[in-house]
């Protein structure tokens, strides 16, 4: 059901008050051909209102024709930034950018928060972003959970359907998504609630079997039936199943690149208000499926690049599948019990 202008309007000043906006900030909005308008006009509206000097920058899609979805994460090559000196300068000099077209895994994104501009993305349905505006609740919830994540050095994975995944960690940082941006230099997502690093080079190895009702993104769909997936040393090196396996292993080799298999981030959803069986509801092409990453007590794992968090490994195929009913264990201590999140008090509250 659409929501009013006036209601994503007070969503969009929740938000921008939680990211510390102050009277007088740049805020630069980022937009392409893709970019919701009721999303557009509320932003500009909320953080004018806010007293922010607004400025919008328009940019023509790319990858079109190399990607195999109309989905903004379907391919992760070059950008609309890419070589556009001009654009980067102008977001660098802003304190905050509103990116309303999905600029991910891409150089010119680190660049632009080094120098300390705060970047939000914002590209779900008007009505999906209203029924999950951040609060400071949701950030202590993924504070909390991230201080469990930060000191652990195994993640171990479990699941009745057979999965059973040992994640050394500890080279790469825990990364908080909580829907604001409140520090310099930050980047996060609107809407989402979960906490992510990822597995020690090289070193992941063990079984993941995808079960009924399990979610393939980008593809936005349900599994229908057990995909095997073994892992050795960090890469994925057979996928196995029936019509889902062959789905997913035609996709995943129509880049025709071996860094696509190595596992990706790793972590578990905390968005209470995030459904698992939002996708069925929506068309394709209408959201790029943050309720499943982020709803609660998810295992999300990911195959394709970490150079999010500071490693070398670039590819332009990226897979997210959020998976329910796992066991997740931090140097053997329950965090996640066959889907439900304990040892958090925030979740008493």
């Amino acid at each position: 059901m659409a929501i009013s202008d006036n209601v994503l309007i007070d969503a969009w000043k929740q938000v921008l008050t939680l990211s510390q906006l102050k009277a007088g900030d740049v805020v630069t909005v980022l937009t392409s051909d893709t970019t919701h308008p009721q999303t557009l006009r509320t932003a500009l509206v909320a953080a004018g209102s806010l007293g922010a000097r607004v400025n919008r920058l328009d940019l023509p899609p790319v990858n079109g024709e190399k990607a195999h979805s109309r989905d903004s994460l379907a391919y992760l090559g070059t950008t609309p930034l890419t070589g556009n000196r001009a654009a980067i300068a102008a977001l660098k000099e802003s304190d905050l950018v509103l990116d309303l077209m999905t600029l991910l895994f891409s150089p010119e994104q680190h660049d632009i928060l080094a120098s300390g501009t705060k970047i939000l993305l914002a590209v779900e349905p008007p009505e999906v972003l209203a029924r999950m505006v951040p609060t400071e609740a949701d950030r202590a919830r993924v504070d909390r959970a991230a201080a469990q994540l930060e000191g652990a050095r195994e993640m171990h994975v479990t699941s009745a359907a057979g999965t059973d995944l040992r994640c050394p960690l500890g080279q790469y940082p825990v990364i908080q998504e909580y829907g604001f941006v409140d520090q310099p230099g930050r980047w996060d997502h609107w809407p989402s609630g979960f906490i992510l690093t990822w597995p020690n080079e090289a070193q992941a190895n063990g079984r993941i079997v995808l079960d009924r009702g399990d979610i393939l993104l980008p593809q936005k769909r349900y599994v229908g039936e057990p995909i095997t997936l073994t892992v050795k040393e960090g890469f994925v090196t057979a996928i196995e199943g029936g019509l889902d396996a062959d789905l997913l292993k035609d996709y995943m080799a129509s880049f025709d690149d071996p860094q696509a298999y190595a596992l990706s981030h790793i972590g578990w959803g905390l968005q209470s208000r995030a459904r698992w069986s939002t996708l069925s509801l929506y068309d394709r092409e209408a959201t790029i499926g943050m309720d499943a990453r982020a709803f609660e007590g998810n295992f999300l794992f990911s195959m394709g690049p970490n150079n999010e968090a500071g490693g070398d490994r670039v590819t332009a195929c990226h897979i997210d599948i959020p998976m329910r009913h796992c066991t997740v264990r931090l140097d053997g201590q329950v965090v996640v019990e066959n889907g439900r999140v304990i040892g958090n008090p925030l979740y008493q509250e």
